[in-house]
């Protein structure tokens, strides 16, 4: 499963990069899904890879995630900024936008 966070804001958005970030349920900054990994959602996630934060979620986060901010129906949350800031609004490496692969659970566990 890959867990999904939007970083940025709506400001200066394309027409098709709003519809697909509200088509992935990403409708505000910090909202974050996690969801099982398909073609189509691969291809939504590098529509919007410039927006958003994702990577390979681990079920000890994924636990914590729903204890903390889980909704019976959805697997859809919303979460703090990430406690000591975002390094930078660059992409993986240096910022925290892109792929983050396994670093992505320590984001989440500095959102919580």
């Amino acid at each position: 499963m890959i867990a999904i966070i939007r970083i940025a804001g709506r400001t200066g958005l394309k027409k098709d990069v709003a519809e697909t970030l509200r088509r992935l349920r990403l409708k505000r900054k910090y909202s974050c899904i996690v969801i099982e990994e398909t073609k189509e959602i691969l291809g939504m996630v590098k529509k919007v890879k410039d927006f958003v934060a994702y990577g390979e979620i681990n079920k000890e986060t994924y636990k914590k995630l729903m204890e903390k901010r889980g909704q019976k129906t959805k697997n859809f949350f919303r979460l703090h900024p990430p406690r000591g800031g975002i390094k930078s609004k660059e992409h993986f490496p240096k910022g925290v936008l892109g792929d983050n692969k396994e670093k992505i659970n320590e984001l989440i566990e500095r959102m919580l």
